[in-house]
């Protein structure tokens, strides 16, 4: 920390009780009273360097010889800032710190301590060791804080501004540019910083090198200089990810309900046990922190904007303050978790949770991403792509679909949540953004199961929020056996399941007696894909085995053609489709058969003779 030593005489002041007294040898003639404490000093080394105590002593002074009392109850920083001017008007060692250089600066300007009253006055001094402080953050952040006890004076004399300058310059730079020195917070140095080597400390000094070195220095200063400097530093041009981030570390620090879990019993003792002030204080401050979160899309976290909503409704913030909020999380919905939906109800509805801020939030994000379909040109994305589009294009509202389906099985179970409410808060999601419906069915089923007194029309309106053909296997099974759901629900799901099943054999036989023209396909697809040279290699080695399995296909049927034609020729051989004269034309029995031993002439021809003879003639030899 920088600090400027002034003066050489060694201490003549000393206190007594509320009077600080000079033990100069000479009698004092003077008594200046600064709120409850008094100064017993001499006149001539006051008014030699004060142009208001100079003209102050000339109008009160009744005569040589007199005493006279004065009263500074104005003058900025009181009574420690005049102890120190006092010691510099004698001469008296002295030390100017960044704690109290702001206050000294602005009673040197209130009493007017200029070159008129003495070469190396302290206004002079004390601005020129401003400047210095500026120079350094640690510095900078110690004299803005003590800028909070003068700031009439402070801002009159530019000094707030100055060290607001001076900060934001240096929190959009790199620090090694300036040399950045440790912050001035005493923090205790971790078990792994602070070992020992033979006797030698080995502890090393770390520095934050990340965005967030400056976080923990600014936290300490009030809500309108922290106000002040953040916008300073927002106009130059830094990220807002990194601003963001400040102003919820900040929130952190000075809001308690920004680290407590939120459940009822600990809202609820929250509010009984907050006093009436200090739950205005909080209510400003957290009004003032939503207004400088920056509103570029998805800086800030969305469980951070939650809870940040959840307090807002504890404290009774204004309604502007809420729907900020509401539009903040609306806009990333698809951010958010089942969990930070869970928001407990403060108004006076029935419910358990806040179903109307959900309603509120889901309407706000479909609102924006319309705008943004709108705003996308037609040539880039058409409705049907967008409809049927890349799992990118759907990934945001696909994720809101599934939140809100589980949101919906989750406050399902409350018996007091209305059927309207229900409807209307499943309807908002499109069809489309529900590529299967498996958790809207399990919502409707806990409704159904919950409140089981509704009337059977109102089960069949419930049941027509769903898509019976975008139900799984399983959902499809559960539903055929579930005896809440109305008989066409049931009917309808069977229905699908049987068509689909009926699609996926047909799709078999399809295949099957497609095989040549498949063969035919793939063949002309793979000249193509080598004609090409620019597809995929996935799409070449599936064409490949394709080929292979149908050309290992053909070779099979090619053994059983030739296993066929073989058996033909064979009974051919055997005389099975001659017609013989001497077979019996009107009976169906079998004729018999009688080899006959061949000749001697006949042996060379190597040939059997076979003989067909009439079963009435066969003799047996």
């Amino acid at each position: 920390m920088a600090f400027l030593r002034l003066g050489s005489k060694s201490e003549i002041f000393h206190r007594e009780g509320h009077t600080w007294v000079c033990t100069s040898g000479l009698p004092s003639d003077i008594c200046i009273n600064t709120g409850e404490m008094s100064f017993n000093l001499h006149k001539f080394p006051l008014l030699s360097r004060s142009g208001l105590l100079e003209k102050l002593i000339e109008e009160y002074s009744n005569g040589e010889g007199s005493s006279l009392n004065l009263r500074l109850d104005d003058i900025p920083g009181g009574a420690k800032a005049f102890e120190l001017i006092s010691k510099f008007c004698y001469g008296v060692r002295m030390e100017l710190t960044a704690y109290n250089i702001v206050c000294v600066r602005c009673a040197a300007e209130y009493l007017r301590m200029t070159e008129d009253y003495g070469d190396g006055n302290l206004v002079m001094q004390a601005e020129a060791f401003l400047n210095e402080v500026l120079g350094n953050w640690s510095d900078s952040v110690r004299a803005l804080e003590a800028c909070e006890e003068v700031m009439p004076q402070a801002e009159e004399l530019h000094i707030v501004s100055r060290c607001i300058e001076s900060l934001a310059t240096k929190a959009s730079t790199d620090p090694s540019l300036f040399s950045r020195p440790s912050s001035g917070r005493e923090t205790r140095p971790s078990p792994e910083d602070s070992g020992l080597w033979n006797g030698i400390s080995t502890a090393t000094k770390t520095q934050h090198t990340g965005e967030d070195w400056w976080y923990q220095d600014v936290s300490f200063l009030s809500l309108l200089l922290y106000r002040r400097l953040i916008l300073a530093i927002e106009s130059r041009g830094l990220r807002p990810e990194t601003i963001a981030a400040s102003v919820v570390h900040y929130a952190r620090r000075y809001l308690p309900l920004m680290n407590r879990q939120s459940s009822f019993d600990d809202v609820n003792s929250t509010v009984t046990n907050m006093p009436n002030t200090c739950e205005a204080d909080q209510r400003a401050l957290l009004e003032e922190i939503v207004g400088l979160l920056p509103n570029k899309k998805g800086v800030t976290s969305t469980k951070f904007l939650i809870r940040l909503l959840r307090i807002a409704m504890v404290l009774h913030t204004s309604p502007s303050c809420r729907e900020n909020l509401e539009m903040r999380v609306g806009a990333q919905l698809d951010q958010a978790s089942l969990v930070d939906l869970l928001i407990p109800n403060m108004g006076y509805s029935e419910t358990l949770y806040d179903v109307d801020c959900v309603q509120r939030i889901l309407d706000h994000f479909m609102l924006v991403q319309q705008a943004a379909a709108l705003a996308t040109p037609p040539g880039i994305a058409e409705e049907g792509q967008i409809m049927k589009g890349s799992p990118d294009s759907l990934t945001p509202i696909t994720m809101v679909a599934n939140l809100i389906d589980g949101f919906l099985a989750e406050v399902a179970s409350d018996v007091t949540f209305k059927l309207p409410k229900f409807e209307a808060l499943a309807a908002t999601i499109p069809d489309y953004a529900r590529p299967v419906d498996d958790g809207l069915y399990h919502a409707i089923d806990v409704y159904m199961k919950t409140h089981h007194w509704i009337a059977d029309g109102e089960r069949e309106q419930l049941c027509r929020l769903m898509n019976c053909q975008k139900l799984s296997l399983e959902a499809s099974t559960h539903a055929a056996q579930n005896e809440r759901l109305p008989l066409r629900v049931i009917v309808q799901v069977l229905f699908f399941e049987q068509l689909r099943l009926r699609t996926s054999i047909s799709g078999w036989f399809f295949v099957s007696d497609n095989l040549e023209n498949s063969q035919n396909q793939i063949n002309s697809a793979a000249a193509q894909q080598q004609r090409d040279n620019g597809g995929d290699d996935d799409v070449k080695q599936r064409v490949s085995e394709l080929e292979k399995d149908c050309s290992s296909m053909k070779e099979e049927i090619q053994k059983l053609m030739k296993t066929k034609r073989s058996w033909r020729n064979f009974t051919r051989r055997l005389g099975f489709n001659r017609k013989s004269n001497s077979c019996c034309p009107k009976g169906p029995k079998a004729s018999k058969l009688r080899a006959v031993a061949p000749s001697s002439g006949n042996r060379q021809q190597n040939s059997e003779k076979i003989e067909v003879v009439p079963p009435e003639t066969l003799k047996v030899n």
